[in-house]
């Protein structure tokens, strides 16, 4: 038997004029008669602030065959993927929105601080971020809606460092949370090939999208590719384009209108907008196994941020201590609901993206989840925490553990289905059953 096929490398890149396009698995870079190739594991955490409306929030039922509560309801289309988690606790401590932030991945709560004196622990993202990252040129991508210019919005006497992340390097050093599209845009496909910035201004000049530069050398590769490798590569750069294409809008609008503070050029007007792109650039950061490791605050504690298009023009955090208010609630329930459609819009484009024999979604471990549970009281009992993709085992699932079981031993056993198992993390007493 005579085999032709030539597989070409796993790591070909497209080059251009100040950038470099990863590309995302194909057929063609599997050697022929090779056998199927393993699996790549990746971990994401999305974040969001301020608590959640509990009573529609927790299914009714334990097991399986549960009924969606109104907030999970953009779920149902992926009952078989996901897991809904209760019982789970975070750390006590002062502080109670820079100690929910601060403990979600460490299990260490937030000290007193003017900033001078930071304690909190390494995160489990970047525990995992040391090993997976190996084998990727970004070991952690770390996303963000919030900026980080919040002075006199944090805690009282906690610096603003523990609300601005969830993912910390160690004990002492906090990670920047990146909000600005164009930022990202740029690290995952940007000025990466070269270190001259006369480049990246040359190709800004003429106003060409990185797409352009490299079009060249995606047709030719196109070429070598079969049909299937071709849809799917075209598919991709498509994906690519309009992520550009809507960053460099939002940059023409911010142009155009009053400065909104904290608002960059390239940060979209509404935070659907904003969120979806940063959840496409997710999604593409682990199509190209550009990082296997991504964090994502959809909000910091203590947001004021306003959703008037989901016509709720009040500031969020003032929202969530509602003191039971029937028209607080309401309007609380309407962001959580928000998020929620949010990230099914995320879980949808990870579940369509083909990923070897499986999808994105299939391939990946995501947690979705609060630092705290009821908001208005600021409880850290009985977190609301969502798994989905390959970590859920048997899905459409409701979980509960017994009272008091600390969050981190959830990361325990995560980090032990992506094959790195650590002893402990923070305030954690042992394994969980997933």
């Amino acid at each position: 038997m005579i085999i032709t096929r030539k597989a070409i490398p796993r790591r070909t890149v497209l080059r251009g004029l100040g950038a470099t396009l990863a590309l995302p698995m194909l057929d063609s870079m599997i050697p022929a008669l090779a056998s199927p190739p393993t699996p790549t594991k990746r971990l994401g955490i999305v974040y969001v602030p301020n608590g959640m409306r509990m009573d529609h929030w927790t299914p009714s039922t334990v097991g399986s065959g549960f009924q969606f509560p109104s907030i999970l309801q953009p779920m149902e289309p992926f009952r078989d993927s996901i897991r809904v988690l209760t019982g789970l606790h975070g750390v006590d401590g002062e502080g109670p929105h820079a100690r929910a932030s601060t403990r979600f991945l460490t299990g260490v709560a937030s000290q007193r601080d003017n900033g001078s004196n930071l304690r909190a622990s390494i995160s489990m993202d970047q525990i995992a971020g040391k090993i997976l990252g190996r084998e990727t040129q970004l070991a952690t991508l770390e996303l963000a809606i919030d900026g980080r210019d919040f002075a006199g919005s944090c805690d009282e006497g906690f610096s603003c460092a523990y609300t601005n992340t969830i993912s910390w390097a160690n004990e002492t050093t906090p990670l920047p949370m990146e909000n600005n599209p164009r930022s990202v845009f740029e690290r995952l496909f940007g000025d990466t090939g070269t270190t001259d910035p006369e480049l990246r201004k040359a190709r800004l000049s003429k106003d060409a999208s990185l797409l352009d530069s490299v079009s060249e050398r995606a047709q030719a590769l196109s070429k070598q590719l079969g049909t299937g490798d071709q849809t799917k590569l075209n598919q991709y750069l498509e994906a690519v384009r309009d992520v550009e294409r809507r960053i460099q809008m939002a940059e023409v609008q911010s142009g155009r209108e009053l400065p909104v503070i904290d608002q960059p050029a390239g940060i979209p007007d509404t935070f659907g907008e904003h969120a979806r792109l940063m959840f496409d650039m997710m999604a593409l950061a682990f199509e190209t196994d550009m990082t296997r490791v991504v964090t994502f605050m959809m909000g910091r504690e203590i947001t004021g941020r306003t959703y008037a298009e989901i016509g709720v023009p009040d500031a969020h955090h003032p929202i969530s201590h509602h003191a039971r208010d029937p028209v607080r609630l309401e309007k609380l329930l309407k962001i959580n609901q928000y998020h929620v459609t949010i990230f099914a819009e995320f879980l949808e484009r990870m579940r369509s993206t083909s990923d070897g024999n499986d999808s994105l979604l299939d391939n990946s471990t995501i947690i979705y989840g609060a630092g705290m549970a009821d908001s208005n009281s600021h409880y850290s009992r009985g977190l609301p925490i969502l798994l989905a993709g390959s970590a859920v085992g048997k899905g459409g699932y409701h979980m509960q553990y017994p009272e008091n079981t600390p969050l981190t031993n959830l990361h325990l056993s995560l980090l032990d289905k992506i094959n790195i198992p650590i002893d402990s993390l923070g305030d954690s007493t042992g394994r969980l059953p997933l």
